[in-house]
C-alpha cells in the first residue's frame, strides 16, 4: 500500500516517454495522425493493421488510459483530504475539482472499492497483453535473432523485473528526501526484492534458452544473433557482458538476506538492473541489425549526438513529470494507509525496535 501509488505514477510517466518513440520512428512526425482511425480529407484512409507501429499505438493508448483512470481514481479520497486542509483559495478550488465532490460517505467508499477492484482486474491482463504486443514488434519480423517465440513471456517478465527495480530507485530517494522511513519499511523493500529475484530468474532462463538454441543448433548463422556464443566474443562483446553482469549476476546477490534487506544495496542494485535492461534493448536491436543477411551491409552502430540527446531528453522529461507529481500529489496513499493503521499500529513498536537494532 505504501508503494502502489508511485508505481502507477511511474507507469504513466514512462508510457508518455514510450509514446514519443513511434512518432520519432515514423520519420515524418507531422503525419502522426495517420496511425489513428479517424475520418479525414483523404476519403477513408485507415491505418495498416499489419504494421507493428500501429500495434504500439493501440498498446500505448490502452495502457495509458486504463493506468491513468486507475491512478486518478485512487487519488480522489486524498484530493478531498487536501481540499479540506488547503488554506489558499486557489489550491482549495483546484483540489475541489479533482476530488469530484468526494464526501467520504459509506456509499462513496463502497463505490470506490468496487471500481478499484474492477480497474485492478483490468490492469493485470493489460500488463501481459501490452508487453506481449511490444515483443511481437520483434517476434513477427524476419530478422534473425528477433524471430523468436520466447519473446512474449520474456518481455513480460523483463517488464516486471525492471519496473520493480525502477520503483525501488525512485522510492529509495523519496524515502530519504520526504522522510517516509515509517511508511516505506524494510519489509516493503524485502518483498519487492523477492519479486525482482523471481522475475530476474525468469529473464535469466530466457537468456539461457536463447544461448542453448544458438549453440545446440550448430548453425553458423546463429552466431550473429544477440544471444549466442558469437555475440559474447564478437565486436559487441562489451554490451553482451554488461547485460549478463547487470541483469543476472548482480541481482543474484539479492538471494543473500542481509543484502535483500539493506536499503543501500537495494538502491545500488535497482540502478544496476535499470542499466542492464537498457543494455538488453540495445543488444536486441543493435547486435541483430549490425550483422544483416548480406556481409556487404555489415556495419557497426555508433550513436550520434541526436540519439544520445533523445535518450537523455526522455530521462529528463520523466524526472520532471515525477517531481511535479511528488510536489502536488500525496506520494503515498493516505486513505489506504488509514485502513491498515490499526493492524500496523499494534506491531509498530516491535518492528520499530527491530529496525533500530538493525541500524545499530
Amino acid at each position: 500500500m505504501s508503494v502502489n501509488r508511485s508505481a502507477e505514477a511511474m507507469t504513466i510517466f514512462a508510457v508518455v516517454q514510450a509514446a514519443l518513440f513511434p512518432v520519432i520512428h515514423m520519420g515524418r512526425p507531422w503525419l502522426m495522425y495517420w496511425v489513428f482511425p479517424i475520418p479525414n480529407q483523404f476519403g477513408s484512409l485507415w491505418p495498416n493493421f499489419n504494421s507493428p507501429l500501429l500495434w504500439d499505438v493501440f498498446a500505448i493508448s490502452t495502457y495509458f488510459s486504463v493506468s491513468t483512470v486507475f491512478w486518478l481514481m485512487g487519488l480522489i479520497p486524498d484530493f478531498a483530504m487536501i481540499r479540506d486542509r488547503a488554506t489558499k483559495p486557489f489550491a482549495k478550488k483546484i483540489y475541489g475539482i479533482l476530488a469530484f465532490g468526494w464526501g467520504g460517505g459509506a456509499k462513496h467508499w463502497q463505490r470506490f472499492e468496487e471500481l478499484s477492484l474492477v480497474l485492478a482486474g483490468l490492469c493485470t491482463p493489460l500488463v501481459f497483453s501490452v508487453h506481449t504486443i511490444v515483443s511481437f514488434d520483434f517476434a513477427t519480423s524476419v530478422i534473425k535473432g528477433w524471430h523468436s517465440t520466447v519473446y512474449p513471456p520474456y518481455f513480460v517478465a523483463g517488464a516486471i523485473f525492471s519496473g520493480f527495480a525502477m520503483v525501488q530507485t525512485l522510492l529509495s530517494v523519496m524515502r530519504k528526501v520526504l522522510h517516509y522511513e515509517d511508511y516505506i519499511t524494510r519489509k516493503h523493500i524485502e518483498y519487492m526484492n523477492i519479486v525482482i529475484v523471481v522475475t530476474g530468474g525468469m529473464v535469466a532462463v530466457a537468456y539461457l534458452t536463447e544461448l542453448w538454441i544458438a549453440w545446440y543448433s550448430g548453425s553458423r548463422y546463429e552466431d550473429f544473433t544477440y544471444f549466442s556464443p558469437g555475440a559474447a566474443t564478437g565486436p559487441y562483446w562489451w554490451a553482451f557482458w554488461a547485460l549478463i553482469i547487470c541483469n543476472v549476476l548482480i541481482p543474484g546477490l539479492l538471494w543473500i538476506r542481509s543484502i535483500r534487506r539493506s536499503f543501500f544495496w537495494t538502491f545500488v542494485i535497482s540502478i544496476v538492473v535499470n542499466i542492464g535492461m537498457w543494455f538488453e534493448r540495445f543488444d536486441i536491436i543493435v547486435i541483430n541489425l549490425a550483422r544483416d543477411y548480406l556481409p556487404s551491409s555489415w556495419t557497426m552502430f555508433m550513436p550520434s549526438w541526436v540519439d544520445v540527446a533523445i535518450f537523455l531528453g526522455t530521462m529528463g522529461f520523466f524526472s520532471v513529470l515525477y517531481l511535479l507529481y511528488a510536489r502536488t500529489f500525496p506520494v503515498i496513499s493516505q486513505s489506504e494507509l488509514k485502513t491498515i493503521l490499526k493492524s500496523s499500529g499494534e506491531s509498530y513498536k516491535k518492528h520499530h525496535t527491530e529496525d533500530e537494532h538493525h541500524e545499530h
